[in-house]
């Protein structure tokens, strides 16, 4: 069998402030899961799911379990999570480099842009949309995590409260509301309903055919947002549409 590779570029795809790095880290430094979660500030299922998703994108296993010690056991990082904390490291110091170089060349009057970690960012997820966190709130074992676009028009998202700590989100915290096009229904108009997002746009670019074509709105805020009309709709561009998305189907990403 071919031996696994540490795939280092795939695990570090996120800022090293990623919780997940921090769990890690913890758990090498106090040599157990427990203890690292208790310390982060999240559950112990969300420790493990971080570990569990940088080792699927590191592609070997950054833990191991340790057997005795006066605790009856517990967990040390294998050399390949040595590493992923050393390149970690290595690639924070470097992107505040170039950040605070960025900043400098803003302030000698160059144009300056509000959010360089996003642009880095690769999904399949058409929709990509800069908000703020504004609240979070239990939800049937999840969390509705409540957000305001740059003009203030609210959209709200439905994840796992283990994802809401692995993320750190908390209210004024800035993330990108992503969604799949496929995601996204584009109408005349829908009637409110709980767990839905309705966000009205002028239309921009749409297709012509008439068994659910592709719909580009822009919202209030300047956003676009792609999606697909329903069967016999037809939209002009210029016309007033709206986009219809299921608060389950909006995924978080922390960039900064």
């Amino acid at each position: 069998m071919k031996k696994a590779q540490l795939q280092l570029a795939e695990a570090l795809g996120q800022q090293s402030a990623d919780k997940r790095i921090d769990i890690l880290r913890r758990i090498g430094q106090v040599g157990s899961i427990s203890e690292a979660a208790r310390h982060a500030g999240v559950s112990y299922k969300a420790a493990w799911q971080a570990i569990d998703t940088l080792s699927n994108l590191a592609g070997v296993a950054l833990l191991e379990r340790a057997v005795g010690g006066a605790g009856g056991g517990g967990a040390r990082l294998t050399p390949a999570g040595l590493r992923v904390l050393q390149a970690a490291d290595r690639i924070h110091a470097a992107r505040l480099d170039v950040l605070q170089q960025i900043a400098s060349e803003a302030r000698s009057g160059d144009a300056g842009l509000t959010n360089l970690s996003a642009l880095a960012l690769r999904t399949s997820m058409r929709n990509q949309l800069p908000c703020t966190v504004q609240a979070l709130k239990p939800h049937a074992g999840a969390i509705r995590v409540g957000l305001r676009l740059a003009d203030q028009t609210p959209l709200w998202s439905r994840i796992t409260r283990e994802s809401a700590q692995l993320l750190n989100l908390k209210p004024g915290v800035a993330v990108l509301a992503l969604c799949k096009a496929t995601a996204v229904t584009m109408g005349t108009a829908f009637e409110p309903a709980a767990g839905i997002n309705l966000l009205p746009g002028s239309v921009r670019r749409a297709s012509r055919a008439r068994t659910g074509g592709e719909v580009a709105l822009v919202l209030a805020s300047g956003l676009h947002l792609v999606g697909f009309t329903q069967p016999g709709i037809v939209f002009k561009v210029g016309s007033t549409g709206v986009a219809r998305v299921d608060e389950a189907a909006v995924a978080l990403a922390v960039t900064g």
